[in-house]
C-alpha cells in the first residue's frame, strides 16, 4: 500500500507524490544533482548534509545497496527526491534494497511525481528551503514550518560532520609520505587514491590546532570536502594561515578550496543553484586539458579574472574554470606550495578524469617547491 507525500518549497511551488523510504517530515535545502549512477556515494557523502537531493535521473534505486560503497559511515542528506525509484534492486554486489536502507536510517523521502519539473523551477529560481511530509499536513501550516528553516547562508556544518577523534589510513604497499588531513566532511575514497601512491593518511578533527597537525610528523596537509558555508570557517582559515606561514605543502578539496581562497584574502558566495553532478565540464587552465568532472558545492571562491592575484603569502591565481558558467574551480598558488580544486578528482562512481591531481599533489611533496613551478 502506497503513502502520499507532499513536498513544499519556500516559494509555495508544490509536488504531490508518495513516500520513499522512512515515513515522517524533514526539512533542508533543495538541490538537484545530475548523476546517473552513484546515487549510494551522495547519499552517503557528508557535504550534502542538511540538503534535500532531487535525482535528475529518472531511475534510482536499481542497483540497490551495499557495504563497501558509503562514503562515510551514514547517510548524511536530509532528504531524497526521486522520479520512478527501482521496484527490485539487480545487482551481484547488492545486500539491500535503496528504500530499505532509506527505511532504516529514518530519511524521508518522496517518489513518483515530476522532479524534471522541480528540477527546472530550482535552475530558473535556485536552491531554496524545502520540506517533505508524509504525514498529511496541511499545506499552508507546512509551509509555514518550512519558511521557518535556516538558510544555507551563514550555516556552519563543518563541526556536525567531522570525526570526533583522530584516525589513520595507512598506505598500501610501501610508505612513502605521510598527510595531514583536516576532515570538515571527508570522503572515504580520498584516503583510498591517496594510499593508492604510498600516502598514510591521518584524519584530524576540523576543530584541529596547528600542533595537532605537526604532531602527526606530516609531509603535507590536505583540506577536505565539507558542509556549510565557508564564510564560518574562521578556525579553518586561522589554520591554513599558519601551514601557509611554514610552507607546508598543501592539497585542497571543494570546502578546502574555498578555505585557502578566503587565508589568501579572496572572497566566497552562494551561488543560484550550485554545481551537483558528474557531468560538469572544467578547463585545467595548467595544461588546457577539459575533465569531466563531478561536483557538490553551492558556494564559490572569487579569484582573479586574470593573471595573478597579490596576496599576504605572494600571488595566486586561478588554476581551473567551469565551461559552463566561469566559475572558480581550483586555485594555484605560484610563491607557496598549495593548490586546489573545487571539484572532486576523488569522485566514485566517477568520472576520473582528474585524479591525476592526487599524482600532481604527491610531486609537489616531493618537490617542495611552489605549486606555481609544478606543471609550468
Amino acid at each position: 500500500m502506497t503513502r502520499s507525500a507532499l513536498l513544499v518549497l519556500e516559494d509555495g511551488r508544490t509536488f504531490a507524490g508518495e513516500a520513499f523510504g522512512a515515513v515522517g517530515e524533514t526539512f533542508g535545502e533543495a538541490v538537484f544533482a545530475t548523476g546517473m549512477t552513484g546515487y549510494q556515494e551522495t547519499l552517503t557523502d557528508p557535504s550534502y548534509h542538511r540538503q534535500v537531493v532531487v535525482q535528475t535521473a529518472p531511475h534510482i534505486g536499481n542497483t540497490g545497496v551495499n557495504a563497501d560503497d558509503d562514503e562515510s559511515d551514514r547517510i548524511w542528506v536530509a532528504g531524497y527526491a526521486v522520479r520512478d525509484p527501482a521496484r527490485r534492486a539487480s545487482n551481484w554486489r547488492a545486500t539491500a534494497g535503496l528504500p530499505e536502507r532509506l527505511a532504516a536510517e529514518g530519511i524521508v523521502g518522496i517518489s513518483s511525481f515530476d522532479t524534471r519539473a522541480l528540477t527546472r523551477h530550482l535552475r530558473q529560481r535556485g536552491a531554496m528551503r524545502v520540506g517533505i511530509s508524509s504525514l498529511a499536513p496541511d499545506p499552508a501550516e507546512f509551509l509555514c514550518r518550512v519558511r521557518d528553516q535556516p538558510g544555507m547562508t551563514g550555516a556552519d556544518l563543518s563541526a556536525q560532520v567531522t570525526t570526533p577523534k583522530a584516525y589513520v589510513v595507512p598506505a598500501e604497499g610501501t610508505h612513502r609520505y605521510t598527510v595531514a588531513a583536516v576532515d570538515f566532511g571527508i570522503k572515504r575514497n580520498v584516503s583510498r587514491r591517496l594510499a593508492a601512491r604510498g600516502v598514510t593518511t591521518h584524519v584530524l578533527p576540523a576543530s584541529s590546532s596547528i600542533a595537532d597537525l605537526l604532531a602527526t610528523g606530516a609531509d603535507a596537509v590536505f583540506l577536505s570536502p565539507g558542509p556549510g558555508d565557508p564564510a564560518t570557517a574562521d578556525q579553518g582559515v586561522d589554520l591554513v594561515r599558519e601551514v601557509l606561514e611554514r610552507r607546508i605543502p598543501l592539497f585542497g578539496i571543494c570546502f578546502g578550496s574555498q578555505i585557502l581562497g578566503r587565508a589568501l584574502g579572496l572572497g566566497t558566495y552562494k551561488l543560484g543553484y550550485g554545481h551537483r553532478g558528474i557531468n560538469q565540464p572544467v578547463l585545467d587552465r595548467t595544461t588546457g586539458k577539459i575533465e569531466v568532472t563531478s561536483h557538490n558545492h553551492g558556494f564559490a571562491v572569487r579569484g582573479p579574472e586574470r593573471g595573478a592575484a597579490e596576496t599576504p603569502f605572494g600571488r595566486v591565481e586561478v588554476s581551473h574554470v567551469c565551461l559552463n558558467d566561469g566559475v572558480v574551480e581550483g586555485l594555484r598558488c605560484l610563491d607557496a606550495p598549495a593548490f586546489t580544486v573545487q571539484y572532486h578528482p576523488e569522485a566514485a562512481a566517477g568520472p576520473h578524469d582528474a585524479d591525476y591531481l592526487f599524482d600532481r599533489f604527491r610531486e609537489l611533496i616531493e618537490s617542495k617547491e611552489p605549486a606555481g613551478s609544478q606543471h609550468a
